[in-house]
């Protein structure tokens, strides 16, 4: 983000920019930083911004041809668009001569590597993956909200709090507005404060699970099960959910004894870089029978849930005690 950084600060713009990637905090704040730099508050003239699919090339690449008023630069937004296939070829090409006097800031989800338009916007502007961010930034983020709002937080406590609520920068910032309005009358945010006003996101409560089965704590497994249903979540999306958490581990625990490293690993199953280690000392707690053998169960008692013959509430515990 150093280039992203930089250009807006100095003011010194490439014609097109491309946002793309889960992390949608990021997103959002460097597609308002891109306003705010760019133009005036009220210059609604020379900005437009396009959402969707149904977004037409033709009219953007005539639009971006049109000459700013009475501005340095016209900013175009297009969000989403799904122009990173076969569909944005046009597009591509006009990148290749795109005029000095717009700014072109594209925000998608996903988008091919592969594609003339990604290829055309890397020759001619900055392309920037905003996705989960890794542990120290987030810490430092953290940190530095709670600071505006003259507020400390241990590193022990920053730990708990994503570990509870996860690494989406979005839900942390909503977690830590609750935090900074709980502890009003006190600048120190604990570990009871995220206890008190936080909302545990289910990945946590599953993996803790999946912990005390390690443990064979029987009793701690089928509390946190029990605290689930409380909250309405379906027992068969419970169970998928454990299922899913033990394939992460037969993975995790698959490549590591094949020397591949966190990095990769975290990539190829899919978990948030910042929880890899968590997932390999939990894997260690587990022989590869086991695992397959929690999984076969699994797939038992899913089959069994479906020709009805037990209830699915009753096939999770089933799937706790006997594991």
């Amino acid at each position: 983000m150093k280039v992203l950084n930089n250009d807006l600060k100095t003011k010194e713009f490439k014609p097109i920019y491309l946002l793309y990637g889960s992390e949608t905090y990021l997103k959002r704040q460097f597609k308002q930083r891109f306003r705010e730099a760019i133009l005036p508050e009220d210059d609604s003239m020379n900005y437009a911004y396009y959402e969707g699919k149904a977004v037409s090339v033709p009219d953007i690449i005539d639009l971006c041809n049109t000459m700013p008023f009475f501005a340095k630069h016209r900013l175009v937004i297009l969000e989403n668009s799904g122009l990173f296939s076969a569909s944005g070829a046009e597009l591509a090409e006009f990148v290749k001569n795109i005029p000095d006097s717009v700014i072109l800031l594209m925000i998608e989800n996903e988008v091919d590597k592969r594609s003339k338009l990604f290829k055309a916007i890397k020759d001619k502007g900055h392309i920037e993956e905003l996705s989960s961010q890794d542990a120290s930034m987030l810490k430092r983020w953290i940190a530095s909200l709670l600071k505006q709002e003259s507020k400390v937080i241990s590193v022990d406590a920053v730990d708990y709090l994503i570990t509870n609520v996860g690494v989406q920068m979005e839900l942390l910032k909503n977690e830590i507005d609750k935090l900074i309005s709980y502890t009003s009358d006190r600048n120190e945010v604990t570990k009871d404060d995220i206890d008190a006003v936080c909302i545990k996101q289910i990945q946590n409560h599953i993996f803790e699970m999946v912990e005390a089965v390690a443990n064979k704590n029987q009793v701690r497994a089928l509390q946190l099960y029990h605290d689930l249903l409380t909250l309405r979540e379906p027992p068969m999306r419970i169970l998928s959910l454990l299922t899913r958490q033990y394939r992460i581990l037969l993975q995790v625990k698959d490549m590591s004894r094949m020397g591949i490293g966190k990095q990769e690993i975290a990539k190829q199953v899919g978990v948030p870089p910042y929880f890899i280690n968590k997932y390999m000392d939990q894997s260690k707690k587990y022989q590869m029978f086991q695992i397959h053998n929690m999984l076969a169960f699994s797939a038992e008692l899913e089959e069994s849930i479906k020709i009805g013959n037990v209830k699915d509430q009753l096939a999770v515990e089933l799937f706790i005690v006997g594991i």
